[in-house]
């Protein structure tokens, strides 16, 4: 087959989420289908960014509005958007629809994001969902066919453990500062934690509301204790994962939670929430709060920082969760789904 990807999403200085998915998606087909043609897509600021060099079985394409037909069967947008048919055949992977169903960004930026919704929807014939959370709300917002969705959850590289490195007294948060992960009820609940704990925030600072968090945090009376990180590398953030002795993410809304699964994998025991996809990442391999509740969150938190027998037990079970999500996985059954769409 020759397939053509929207890889626009994969070019990004500080890699994320849906970066994340895009570069292990790209990366995995290619290695694992060497007798597949891969066209890579970008818009027109990602293009002059993008690798000069590819594997054998890559070429790359720039994609500009209206986007061009490409000689391939089968055209897979990776973030929901497709703002028209550029092949015979459009897979599209939906990662959340928060904009949709909350005030989690700006007017404009739900505006705009609803739409390219809307349109993808309509301009797909198969949809890759994240979780069956988000499969849910495609049916229910959107109107898709459930039938032509398929679940196909993120993935995560399992660390080698046995290099063994002191636990301290951290409670770790991996994300941007903005009204949708919670950020300012988890500083509210740290603040009942015994003083010899600490909080690292380790995230973009930029995010929606950004401002009113870090007032918040600066009006803490556990000030001293907490660290805002910022962004940080992959090296640092491997670091942060293996010292913390609690990862805490009581995020209002995702559509999946790769955070969750990458601290499962470093064997940290984790607290998150009771709703939206996380359920379905923690699976009971976590303690699950009300995030909407600060007495929730604060009680999960002093259980953890209090019972070390439990943060061993979580620990373990997170480990044997994260070890049924390999981005190998991903990979293979976002194949199948090239496949099923294109008729076999």
């Amino acid at each position: 087959m020759q397939l053509a990807i929207d890889a626009t999403y994969s070019v990004d200085p500080h890699p994320s989420g849906i970066a994340i998915y895009s570069r292990e998606i790209l990366s995995g087909l290619a290695a694992t289908y060497p007798g597949d043609r891969f066209l890579y897509c970008y818009r027109p600021k990602q293009f002059a960014r993008a690798p000069k060099t590819y594997a054998v079985n890559v070429k790359r394409r720039l994609l500009l509005p209206p986007l061009p037909t490409f000689r391939a069967g089968l055209f897979h947008a990776l973030n929901q958007r497709v703002d028209s048919r550029p092949a015979k055949r459009v897979v599209t992977t939906f990662h959340d629809l928060f904009v949709l169903t909350a005030e989690y960004s700006s007017r404009d930026f739900r505006a705009r994001f609803a739409e390219q919704a809307r349109r993808a929807a309509a301009q797909s014939d198969w949809i890759i969902a994240v979780s069956n959370f988000t499969a849910m709300q495609i049916v229910e917002l959107l109107g898709f066919d459930r039938r032509r969705i398929r679940v196909i959850p993120h993935g995560v590289h399992l660390p080698n453990l046995s290099e063994t490195r002191q636990r301290t007294k951290t409670i770790l948060f991996v994300g941007a500062l903005q009204i949708r992960k919670n950020v300012a009820r988890l500083v509210e609940a740290f603040e009942s934690l015994p003083h010899d704990w600490k909080l690292v925030l380790a995230g973009a600072p930029s995010g929606y509301g950004a401002e009113g968090i870090q007032t918040r945090i600066q009006a803490s009376r556990a000030r001293d204790r907490i660290v805002m990180a910022g962004y940080v590398s992959r090296e640092e953030l491997h670091r942060l994962y293996a010292e913390a002795a609690i990862f805490a993410f009581p995020s209002l809304d995702e559509g999946f939670g790769i955070p969750v699964l990458e601290a499962m994998a470093y064997g940290v025991p984790v607290l998150t929430s009771n709703g939206s996809a996380l359920m379905e990442v923690a699976a009971g391999a976590a303690i699950t709060v009300d995030p909407r509740r600060t007495d929730e969150i604060a009680e999960g938190l002093r259980q953890l920082a209090s019972d070390d027998a439990l943060r061993e037990a979580l620990a373990a079970k997170g480990r044997i969760r994260a070890e049924q999500y390999p981005w190998k996985r991903s990979v293979r059954e976002t194949y199948l789904v090239y496949r099923e769409a294109s008729g076999g």
